[in-house]
């Protein structure tokens, strides 16, 4: 996933990697801490309309990845459900 960002130097914002769940995200926090890299985690939360478990990390060059997992693709919905799974319309 390549994120662009028109307003910035250069074009690109950040670029993501996004993995089957959170356990691949937990993978890839290992895999970074390994490495000697500075990793922030991010759990549950909400980006791009999706509710997301991710680790970021910068490159060598500065660039910002983004190694992440979808965990409900419609949190807004999620909310708005009463407890009985209906539609809360309140």
């Amino acid at each position: 996933v390549l994120i662009e960002n028109a307003a910035a130097a250069g074009s690109i914002n950040h670029l993501g990697v996004e993995v089957a769940d959170t356990a691949g995200v937990s993978e890839a926090q290992q895999r970074i801490a390994a490495s000697g890299l500075a990793g922030r985690e991010e759990a549950d939360v909400v980006c791009c309309h999706a509710r997301q478990d991710k680790v970021w990390v910068n490159d060598p060059d500065g660039a910002a990845w983004e190694v992440y997992t979808i965990t409900d693709d419609n949190p807004e919905l999620s909310l708005a459900m009463a407890d009985d799974g209906s539609a809360d319309t309140g």
